[in-house]
Formats: structure tokens, C-alpha cells, sequence
């Protein structure tokens, strides 16, 4: 869905409502259980994981918001450099995913404690293709594994979840092997930060924020 598109749809939602209340942005989250089997915490270089999970807008606000990690890009994964740009990325007929890129510090925060946050409040893993409005394989739910460890804990962890019945509904969220990440453009960058009062990012991201806050205030950074 195009940026004019979100804002539409957004008012249109607003106006149906008769207010961008937390209540009516999305239903509630509840704290998931801590990863069972998870990397320890330690020090050495900076680690990357990648997730796709929705608009990348609201995707990129959540993780920049926690402890531990250093830098979030949004962009694409899934398809191939030549189809990565945001217009040809909205046909959902490239195979690429709107992703973030999540830079972060394995002393602070471990892989397993941002799956925690990725399945809670970043996203529903229980909607296939689709996030809240918007819909189309590009939105699907995935974890993009930058290695062979990354992809057994995401693996474990959604055993786990299913195992404990964390979710009414099944997880769809695929987890396949890290090819590539293509940063989007720059206006994608940050967007929430630069557009808090777009009705889109009020309705949708906003209250991700809140939820972050709420359910893991010992994990949440503040601007």
C-alpha cells in the first residue's frame, strides 16, 4: 500500500471510530515468555537480525525503542536488488518483504529477547500476508536468519510459543536464510519519529510504542 493510500484509509478509520484510541488501534498484546533456548549474553561485535512484519514504518519505531540495539534501517528482503524499490516492492509480485534491519549490541540485548518483542508488540504473527490494513505478500510475517543459529532459535522459539498455545490462532511467520537487505529509500527512514501525527502512524505504530513500554518497561528506551 502506497504512502497516500495509508494516510486515506487511516482517516477513513479515525473517522469510523471518532478517535485514534489505543483500544481501537489493535487489540492488546499480552508478555511472552522468555526463549528457551537463546544465545547467552556476551561481549563481541555488533550482530544484525532481520525481521519483516508489516509496514516497515511501525516495525522500524518498536525496535529503535530498545535497549541494546544501535541501529534500525527499514528496507527490503526477499527479492533481488534490481525489484527493490518501494513501488515495484507494492506489486507484491517481487518476492521481497518490507523489513527492518536491526544492528545490536549481544552484551546488552540477545537474539532471543528481540524475538520476544518481534512476536509480542512489532507485529501479529498470526495474520498471513497481512498487517492490520495493510495486505499483500510484502507484508507477510517473516524472520530473515543471518545465520544457521539465528534460524534454529527463531525456529525454537515459534515451537516454543506454539507449544504453550501463547496465540489463539497459529503462527504463520516463515523463517528462511538472510540472502540480502536493501535499505529503502530515505523518506522511509525514521518515518514515525518525523511523522508522529500522520493519522496513519497514530492509529497503527503509535500504540506499539505503548505496548513496548508497558509490557517490557526494564528493555524500553525513550527517544
Amino acid at each position: 500500500m502506497n504512502i497516500v493510500r495509508r494516510s486515506t484509509l487511516a482517516v477513513a478509520l479515525v473517522a469510523l471510530v471518532g478517535a485514534c484510541s489505543l483500544a481501537g488501534a489493535r487489540s492488546n498484546p499480552v508478555a511472552l515468555p522468555n526463549a528457551k533456548l537463546d544465545a547467552p549474553l556476551a561481549a563481541g561485535k555488533d550482530q544484525v537480525a532481520v525481521f519483516a512484519g508489516g509496514c516497515f514504518w511501525g516495525l522500524e519505531a518498536v525496535f529503535e525503542h530498545v535497549k541494546g540495539v544501535k541501529d534500525v534501517v527499514s528496507g527490503y528482503s526477499g527479492g533481488s536488488a534490481m525489484t527493490a524499490h518501494y513501488q515495484v516492492v507494492g506489486t507484491g509480485q517481487t518476492g521481497h518483504a518490507e523489513s527492518v534491519r536491526v544492528v545490536y549490541d549481544p552484551k546488552l540485548i540477545s537474539y532471543g529477547q528481540l524475538l520476544k518483542v518481534y512476536f509480542s508488540v512489532a507485529h501479529d504473527p498470526t495474520q498471513l500476508n497481512r498487517q492490520a490494513p495493510d495486505v499483500g505478500t510484502q507484508y507477510r510475517s517473516e524472520v530473515f536468519a543471518a545465520s544457521a543459529e539465528q534460524q534454529k532459535l527463531a525456529n525454537a522459539y515459534i515451537a516454543q510459543l506454539t507449544a504453550s498455545k501463547a496465540f489463539d490462532a497459529p503462527i504463520v511467520t516463515k523463517v528462511e536464510p538472510l540472502k540480502a537487505f536493501y535499505p529503502a529509500e530515505a523518506y522511509h527512514q525514521d518515518y514515525l519519529s518525523l511523522h508522529p501525527n500522520e493519522p496513519y502512524i497514530v492509529y497503527n505504530d503509535a500504540p506499539k510504542l505503548v505496548h513496548l513500554k508497558q509490557l517490557y518497561p526494564q528493555m524500553y528506551k525513550g527517544s
